[in-house]
């Protein structure tokens, strides 16, 4: 299973690594009660995981993600053929470049004029980079949106302390605030509902009314799913949460199960199950004939997508006799498109802090074991 992605399991922060990027309401200021101030030059940020560029960037990308996890070169290795199997790109680029082009057009639209820049944790552009031209351009305040919709570490936590990160390496720059988690934003579960039915519509007819229903998401360690935010929201309930909405949209009364794809870690460690694969096999063991796949857990057709489930997925369906379909993500879909604009009005209107916005400094916070003593 491919080791980067949205979530990034590998890089849970330890206070004594480095106590500058300790949370500390959003890495620069806490969210406001009041509307943004007239005058304040804002700008929007799709802050995202990155992904390599061409073959020579695979192995430097994967380094980055995991450097200090003390992975073995050779799981590296196995893990960057995935990527060269796309040319040594990652997908996950081009789609964060629509989205933005996508947000930009709309804000447009909607007589809202501000700028929007991109940045990511791995790989160019790096946030760090990004903020210095922001400070450059003269950008005083910054809203955060995040190509994480749920709550975890990987999924929200650690986006602050990118943001954190690039303020202690420019020395300050603009003050920040991240956009909150949409889940259960209507554009987000829209976009969704409608890719679940347009994959329904595929599958034969005489499977379609039958087919099993499967919601995945990346997996994670369970100590971080368990982990809860502010307002005693965790991971698995929020995915549950989602799945439950697209499936109402778009097939009421339709049973679904939710499954966990991409597992990086050790053996050793336990992680949120059943796989998407082992529970395929469940499935056709039990009668099932079809199944559709739905990725509620990811924004966009990054490389889990295309090849924990296109590849992986559809060969282990494809091997079991079962008929298969794959729903889209959200991607650029015009509701989901509409969801960032409408987080960003809020924000700057002053609305009310909500979940993945107030967050204290503990939240989702996970510790590691201390490292052996050299």
């Amino acid at each position: 299973m491919p080791l980067a992605s949205d979530v990034d399991i590998y890089a849970v922060q330890r206070p004594d690594e480095d106590p500058s990027l300790a949370v500390r309401n959003n890495g620069g200021t806490a969210p406001s009660a009041r509307p943004a101030p007239a005058g304040r030059r804002e700008a929007l940020l799709v802050l995202s995981f990155g992904g390599p560029e061409g073959h020579e960037d695979v192995m430097p990308f994967l380094e980055n993600v995991t450097r200090g996890r003390g992975i073995p070169r050779e799981r590296l290795e196995a893990v960057a053929e995935h990527y060269h199997h796309f040319g040594g790109v990652s997908p996950i680029n081009d789609q964060n470049k629509a989205l933005i082009a996508a947000v930009e057009a709309d804000l447009a639209a909607h007589g809202v004029d501000l700028p929007v820049y991109w940045g990511n944790r791995n790989w160019a552009p790096y946030v760090e980079d990004t903020w210095r031209k922001m400070a450059d351009d003269g950008i005083e305040h910054v809203y955060v949106f995040a190509t994480s919709a749920y709550a975890s570490f990987s999924g929200c936590r650690q986006y602050h302390e990118d943001i954190a990160r690039a303020r202690a390496a420019l020395g300050g720059g603009p003050t920040a605030e991240k956009l909150p988690h949409y889940f259960d934003r209507p554009g987000f579960l829209q976009a969704n509902a409608e890719a679940l039915a347009v994959a329904l519509a595929s599958l034969p007819a005489d499977v379609r009314d039958t087919a099993r229903l499967v919601a995945t998401a990346h997996s994670i360690p369970d100590a971080m799913a368990a982990v809860a935010g502010p307002q005693g929201h965790a991971y698995e309930g929020e995915l549950m949460a989602a799945a439950q909405a697209v499936v109402d949209a778009a097939a009421p009364g339709r049973p679904f199960d939710l499954v966990w794809q991409s597992r990086s870690g050790p053996p050793s460690v336990p992680w949120l199950e059943p796989d998407v694969n082992d529970h395929l096999k469940t499935l056709a063991a039990a009668g099932e004939t079809a199944v559709v796949v739905f990725p509620v857990g990811f924004v966009s057709d990054h490389l889990e997508v295309i090849w924990d489930l296109d590849n992986e997925a559809e060969q282990t369906a494809r091997d079991l006799g079962l008929a298969f379909a794959r729903a889209a993500t959200a991607g650029t879909h015009p509701a989901f498109v509409a969801t960032v604009r409408e987080l960003l009005e809020e924000r700057r209107a002053g609305a009310e802090a909500r979940l993945g916005t107030d967050c204290p400094a503990s939240c989702c916070f996970v510790q590691r074991p201390a490292r052996p003593a050299a």
